[in-house]
């Protein structure tokens, strides 16, 4: 779950939810500068379902009582991040094998970036695990996609790298969008039709839950790109975490809005 503040109350937007942003992003990706994404379809379901894993949690979401509202993505434990990223890959295999391959690189690749997990022997083994089931699940369905004519051209090292960094790049601009930006915020790594660029985020106008952001170099296909998604307004903190699932359960949601503009 992500956090937004706002002068009423704390925005609760799921990882699903989340992940439905960065689809949005996917398909409104590519042009000259940037290129086009291959498989089109397949990567855009990548992108918008990438946090699949979370929906049971999202479903029944503990209370953090040091904040009095929903745990973020953040404040987990290590052994629940696994849990819930363990099963990911099972739930997006049915519906894409590409996607699941996409989802599964996704997951891996937090715990290979974000690596607080080593200074706990307990947590180095729980990663370690998830870590050896992933990469073998990956092996094992990139060998299967190149048995099928139609995926081969697309599971060559380079065409999976690029579009890993891509997911990435929709994951880390939705967190943005969501989140709601406040100071000026860049996106690292991001690539283009012959390399890799950063892209340079500032806000221009914000009114109650819309956001105008401009974005430069622009990396869509046209001139503006306005997204929407769902968050739920929590005008207090908790300390009973029935309560709050219960409040969450109520008639307390929120249209958001982000519209991005070449600057």
């Amino acid at each position: 779950m992500l956090h937004r503040f706002s002068k009423q109350g704390v925005i609760c937007i799921t990882q699903p939810n989340h992940a439905w942003l960065s689809g949005q992003l996917a398909q409104a990706w590519g042009n000259e500068t940037f290129g086009q994404l291959f498989p089109r379809k397949e990567v855009c379901l990548g992108a918008e379902q990438h946090d699949i894993g979370w929906l049971g949690w999202e479903q029944a979401p503990t209370l953090n009582p040091q904040t009095g509202y929903p745990h973020s993505f953040k404040e987990l434990s290590t052994q629940e991040h696994i849990n819930i990223w363990s099963g990911a890959r099972k739930s997006a295999l049915p519906l894409s094998r590409y996607a699941a391959l996409l989802v599964s690189l996704h997951g891996t690749r937090l715990y290979e970036k974000y690596t607080s997990w080593q200074n706990s022997p307990t947590s180095t083994q729980i990663v370690g695990d998830f870590l050896k089931h992933e990469y073998a699940f990956q092996k094992e369905i990139i060998a299967i996609l190149k048995n099928d004519e139609y995926y081969a051209p697309y599971v060559t090292p380079e065409v999976i790298e690029r579009n890993r960094k891509l997911v990435a790049t929709w994951d880390a601009l939705s967190i943005i969008c969501c989140q709601g930006l406040s100071h000026d915020e860049e996106v690292t790594k991001v690539p283009t039709s012959d390399g890799e660029t950063t892209l340079k985020l500032s806000l221009i106008e914000e009114k109650d839950y819309h956001q105008c952001i401009g974005i430069y170099p622009w990396p869509f296909q046209q001139d503006e790109v306005t997204v929407i998604y769902e968050g739920r307004l929590l005008w207090q903190p908790f300390n009973d975490e029935k309560a709050m699932r219960e409040a969450l359960m109520g008639d307390c949601w929120v249209s958001l809005s982000t519209t991005l503009k070449a600057e």
